[in-house]
């Protein structure tokens, strides 16, 4: 049994679970980035884990923690069972998705659209906690500060109120409405504008909560303006496309000395040569590296290596990554010099 004593974990900076991106090889590597931070697992359904391969679902290396799982789904007594499965794999959090925006969520009658169903929301999360409060585990929510029409003022309130009577002390807030009807989920992550103040406001109603603040975080200069008024920031695209801004923001809040690009690709390219020779494709792991270099000289080789050439170079474990990050190294050395 995993140790499951975590509630003293820092979690001042996180990255978001995102769907197709953050799967384990994509943690591996944020957490050789971003060694303080809490990672996210991608939304896994509760169905899928009380039906399928838990192992493929919920297996991770030991390195990846602090590691939260975010579940989707609106059935309590399935949550809670897939809760309990899911206590044995060492989750930092369960987190329960009210906050992805699109049709096939919306299906399965979880992700945003349960912002309209806040009584609900409140009793999946009780039956979660059920489970995981003899775990020391917390349970979280993560949502939007409303849907279509809703008042952003009284709704958001209102569904706060109902799942902090349940007990949820922790909520990651994307600061922009989910339009569930009209726009896409892409659209959904750029079009409703952003509203810092509202979940500021949150922030003050709801002393007994620990907000964190999720979207639009792409610059250390944004960082630096809201890390004052929440408990966290959370950030999801930038910390994909532009990683090293992980980097930036951990210095700032934890003193943490960044990590050099080429002592992460030097353990990257020895993560591989474990993983393909058990068969894992060499891509699965660099399609999630491609934004190391963003900004520095090099950057185009080392995407298109590590993004066309990697698909023929499985054979070669990790020796892809260490001859584009020589190459990409060299190259900065001569701008410098």
């Amino acid at each position: 049994m995993t140790d499951h004593n975590r509630q003293h974990i820092d979690r001042r900076l996180s990255v978001a679970p995102m769907m197709d991106w953050t799967d384990r090889h994509c943690r591996f590597f944020l957490r050789l980035v971003a060694p303080d931070a809490l990672l996210f697992t991608e939304m896994v359904t509760a169905d899928a884990i009380i039906h399928g391969d838990c192992e493929r679902l919920l297996g991770h290396d030991q390195a990846e923690h602090p590691l939260a799982l975010q579940l989707g789904g609106s059935d309590p007594e399935k949550l809670a069972k897939a809760s309990r499965i899911a206590m044995d794999y060492g989750f930092a959090e369960i987190n329960l998705n009210v906050g992805c925006p699109s049709d096939r969520v919306q299906s399965g009658r979880f992700g945003a659209c349960l912002m309209a169903e806040p009584d609900l929301v409140a009793e999946c999360c009780s039956a979660m906690a059920s489970v995981t409060a003899g775990f020391d585990v917390p349970v979280s929510v993560k949502c939007r500060i409303g849907i279509d029409d809703m008042d952003s003022e009284t709704g958001l309130d209102a569904f706060t109120h109902a799942v902090a009577d349940a007990g949820v002390t922790l909520l990651y807030v994307h600061a922009r409405k989910a339009w569930l009807k009209g726009l896409s989920p892409k659209e959904n992550r750029d079009i409703p504008p952003l509203d810092y103040d509202r979940v500021k406001r949150l922030v003050g109603a709801f002393p007994a909560i620990d907000v964190h603040i999720n979207g639009g975080i792409v610059t250390l200069d944004t960082a630096r303006e809201l890390a004052p008024d929440f408990a966290g920031m959370m950030l999801g695209r930038a910390a994909y496309k532009t990683p090293m801004i992980l980097t930036q923001i951990a210095y700032e809040l934890f003193g943490t000395m960044p990590p050099s690009r080429a002592d992460i690709a030097a353990s990257m390219a020895d993560y591989a040569d474990v993983k393909t020779a058990a068969d894992v494709p060499l891509h699965a792991i660099t399609r999630h590296m491609l934004g190391l270099y963003n900004g520095q000289r090099g950057a185009k080789l080392w995407r298109r290596s590590l993004g066309e050439d990697a698909r023929l170079r499985s054979a070669d474990g990790g020796q892809l990554i260490r001859e584009t990050a020589t190459a990409c190294e060299a190259l900065a050395a001569q701008l410098a010099a």
